[in-house]
């Protein structure tokens, strides 16, 4: 879904999001957002409430069919 709105920056280089992003992005008044720049544009995305609630789960497609108790132990000896 792309959406398309114009900005304005006040005098103090705020700007105010429009309901429909705000919509789109899930966020409210008080919400922080991260700012990524990225060549000549900036995207915004919701910070987490949580980091480890976000990252929970990511990638689990990597360990499927791998014995997690066998590959640790494997690691864990290599250190000696």
């Amino acid at each position: 879904m792309a959406i398309v709105e114009t900005v304005r920056l006040g005098s103090k280089c705020q700007m105010v999001l429009p309901l429909k992003i705000r919509k789109a992005l899930g966020v409210t008044e008080g919400d922080e957002l991260l700012v990524l720049f990225l060549g000549n544009a900036a995207v915004l995305v919701p910070k987490p409430k949580s980091y480890a609630d976000r990252l929970l789960g990511l990638h689990r497609e990597v360990w499927v069919g791998i014995n997690l108790e066998k590959y640790l132990e494997e690691e864990r000896s290599s250190y000696e």
